[in-house]
């Protein structure tokens, strides 16, 4: 069976945008061995908080924190600060946009519970 060229053509197009919306980008990496885990606030500890926090990381082409943010709070002021200052030490590797490294956020959630 013959496909019209119009149609073969429109399938091919579809084909190659569909693939390359697939790999155009790829998130930076924790490497967690780079740093300290967030020791738990002794206030917090005291008043038994626990609670996770979402945060974002604009990581550099070098693998660094340019900038953080807290997404979603723990629902505690002082989880939230310690994980994000913690983790804002952490190095990480780079994201890639069609397969060359480029300034990406990531997204790192951090569980505070107690033991």
């Amino acid at each position: 069976m013959k496909l019209p060229v119009t149609q073969l053509i429109s399938s091919f197009c579809f084909a190659v945008l569909s693939t390359a919306a697939l790999a155009a980008e790829v998130a930076p990496v924790m490497d967690s061995k780079s740093c300290e885990p967030p020791k738990y606030p002794k206030a917090a500890l005291m008043n038994e908080e626990t609670g996770t926090v979402h945060m974002g990381f604009l990581i550099s082409t070098e693998g660094k924190v340019v900038e953080s943010r807290i997404d979603k709070s723990s629902g505690s002021k002082s989880l939230d600060k310690a994980a994000l200052s913690a983790l804002g030490l952490c190095k990480f590797k780079p994201g890639t946009k069609d397969g060359k490294a480029e300034q990406l956020w990531a997204k790192v959630d951090f569980v505070w519970k107690l033991e």
